[in-house]
């Protein structure tokens, strides 16, 4: 009797520790945009959905913590970090050097280049340098001759692109005095103001663009120009967190380098872009 006291004890006293274990299970904030498809969107009902929604997921049980995945407008997505709105940003945010005076980043989880998209019947869609890469950090002088080239195309031109992006970036420092650029809140916009002819292109992460291609109402258009990578686009895609908060980022790092490993960032990746920008090396 003793032996059964002693047993329902102890099966009680462990069943308590899970229980509490699971009751105190931190809950980790993450950030999205949630209007930038395939990497994160607002789907049917209001469901927050994508690549960086399944991703942070993933990552959210390897650290075992619970995620609470909200949409943030983009204008405002660093600034309600740093007053602790939330805890992390997973909204295809690139690493930059000016990023980092503001925030930190683990990561990156994946690396894509950017790209012009035009309708098919465009004179921009003759754009030099298409199906060329380029870094801009190893092959600086090839990837600014290649960007040289292509952008003589864009002469007169409009170029619409998300303000406050990389992109708007890459456009001000590259395509000021040869095309108008125009920015946009959200890339939805930009692909709109293109369909509705009041731009000629839309600068954007390729990624970006073909989840936009994929849409029966963009059939006539294409991804053109070279895929640069690297200097002022950044250091690949990573979660962007607040200073000082080490131990989230080891516990992201650790996240991410696992899922790198195990080829889950490759299969998410294929889901839903159809090519694989895991980090590599």
């Amino acid at each position: 009797m003793k032996f059964v006291k002693t047993v329902g004890l102890a099966l009680l006293g462990s069943a308590l520790a899970v229980g509490g274990a699971a009751a105190q299970q931190k809950t980790v904030k993450i950030a999205t945009e949630g209007a930038y498809a395939p990497w994160n969107f607002t789907g049917a009902g209001g469901k927050l959905e994508g690549f960086e929604i399944d991703l942070a997921n993933d990552l959210c049980k390897r650290m075992n913590v619970k995620c609470e995945i909200v949409a943030q407008d983009w204008d405002g997505i660093i600034p309600a970090l740093t007053a602790k709105k939330y805890d992390a940003i997973m909204a295809g945010m690139s690493i930059t050097d000016e990023r980092k005076k503001t925030i930190d980043f683990a990561g990156p989880y994946v690396n894509g280049p950017n790209g012009y998209m035009v309708a098919k019947s465009s004179p921009v869609a003759k754009m030099a340098g298409t199906g060329q890469a380029y870094h801009l950090g190893t092959q600086q002088a090839a990837a600014e001759k290649a960007i040289d080239a292509s952008k003589e195309i864009l002469k007169g031109k409009t170029v619409g692109v998300q303000g406050s992006t990389i992109h708007a970036n890459f456009a001000d420092k590259y395509l000021k005095g040869t095309a108008e650029i125009r920015e946009d809140k959200t890339t939805e916009q930009h692909d709109l103001d293109l369909a509705a002819g009041r731009i000629d292109a839309v600068l954007a992460d390729s990624t970006a663009i073909m989840g936009t291609l994929d849409k029966p109402e963009f059939k006539d258009y294409v991804m053109v120009g070279p895929s640069i990578t690297g200097g002022l686009l950044g250091a690949g895609v990573g979660v962007g967190l607040r200073k000082g908060d080490d131990e989230l980022k080891k516990s992201f790092n650790e996240a991410i380098n696992a899922a790198v490993k195990d080829g889950t960032v490759k299969t998410l990746s294929m889901k839903w872009f159809k090519v694989d920008i895991s980090p590599k090396g």
